[in-house]
């Protein structure tokens, strides 16, 4: 197995597929390196298994690696050991750029919560809309939101230019159309916008590409997972699958959380439990992962599932927790490298889970999984793939 030493740490290499696997990872199980990427990784029990096959000496350097806590796995499918290392190397730590497409309902709460939450991170806030007046609009306002004396304590906001909306570190989507409205009796609203979302997220994925873009592309719109495949496609092999990440599974845990504080049946979620899987109908709540309860999961992910709807029964739309606890909230935990929600490319679909951003690369929460909830998991990830 090749490997190399780079300032920070140290890359182990494989060779997959494009359409398969990640660029970069962090390593943090020898299980990792055998077989293909996929849905086992979630699992602990799974690549135990893997690594169980793997070579005694390629198991002890892995081991050894993981244990330094700096081990990357990287794919020279994507470019060599070399290649890799100077990407790396070339990143620099600082506060980041971030830019919005799209200042409706959705964007325009995005916008207002990294302004306010975002000053440790965020250097600039760039926006872009169709309608010039409301980037107007919009700019005045943030830049008249500020703290007494501390004038430069909250991120500047400024108006782009479609040309410039790729020179960031970070371009969050929120474009959408086709939203049915409040009363349309549509019960699937996410996939509902597909087909119309599909095509302009596809549009600005090519942007990105001729734009030679190198930030993370984050999909707000719904429905996010497939539309993260989308873009993916669209870019044609010019964007690493990481490039691409989905923002829509922390509002489901949000609401789960929500229906666990109101009802002492599902309390353990609150301390146990984990979400998986997109934003929507095959949502996958756990309400402990030591103590699985099938049915108990169940009902709650149900619970979840719905909530949006109960907001529409109360006749508006339900976009405000949406925009803070799957967007906002875990777009900067993402700009802070701290453990969040959303959705990643793993083994060629977009799978949410628990992760987090480092300097070794993406980094996916890997535990024990019962295996009725892994088997929720997995019909989740095949309803995914099905997506065209």
């Amino acid at each position: 197995m090749e490997h190399a030493e780079w300032k920070r740490g140290l890359l182990i290499a494989v060779s997959r597929p494009k359409e398969q696997a990640k660029g970069i990872c962090r390593l943090t199980h020898a299980g990792m390196a055998a077989g293909a990427e996929d849905i086992g990784w979630l699992d602990k029990t799974k690549l135990d298994s893997r690594a169980d096959g793997l070579p005694a000496e390629m198991q002890a350097l892995l081991e050894k690696s993981i244990a330094s806590g700096t081990a990357s796995l990287v794919n020279t499918a994507y470019g060599s050991l070399e290649e890799w290392k100077s990407r790396l190397e070339r990143e620099i730590p600082r506060k980041k750029r971030v830019h919005l497409l799209a200042l409706g309902d959705v964007g325009s709460t995005v916008l207002t919560a990294l302004k306010l939450l975002g000053g440790d991170c965020i250097s600039t806030l760039g926006i872009y809309d169709v309608n010039e007046t409301v980037c107007q609009r919009w700019e005045c306002e943030m830049n008249q939101s500020a703290y007494p004396w501390e004038y430069d304590a909250l991120p500047p906001v400024e108006i782009l230019r479609e040309e410039n909306l790729f020179a960031c570190d970070m371009f969050v989507f929120c474009a959408s159309k086709g939203i049915p409205p409040v009363g349309s009796g549509v019960q699937d609203v996410r996939m509902a916008q597909y087909e119309a979302n599909k095509g302009i997220i596809s549009h600005f994925a090519k942007k990105a590409v001729e734009s030679h873009f190198q930030g993370l592309f984050a999909v707000v719109s719904d429905p996010v997972d497939p539309l993260c495949r989308a873009a993916l496609r669209a870019a044609d092999g010019a964007l690493l699958p990481e490039q691409i990440q989905g923002y829509g599974l922390g509002v489901m845990n949000a609401r789960a959380a929500y229906y666990a504080k109101k009802d002492v049946r599902f309390a353990s979620f609150l301390t146990e439990g984990r979400a998986y899987g997109p934003h929507g109908a095959d949502l996958v709540i756990a309400n402990s992962i030591a103590q699985y309860d099938d049915a108990l999961s169940r009902a709650l992910t149900q619970l979840a599932v719905e909530a949006n709807l109960r907001t529409r029964e109360l006749g508006f739309k339900p976009y405000i927790a949406p925009a803070i606890s799957s967007a906002a909230i875990s777009l900067l935990l993402t700009l802070r490298g701290e453990w969040h929600y959303s959705s990643n490319f793993l083994g060629g679909i977009y799978m949410g889970c628990k992760n987090r951003s480092t300097p070794f690369g993406l980094e996916t929460e890997i535990l024990p999984l019962p295996e009725p909830l892994f088997a929720r998991i997995r019909q989740a990830a095949e309803n995914l793939e099905a997506i065209q």
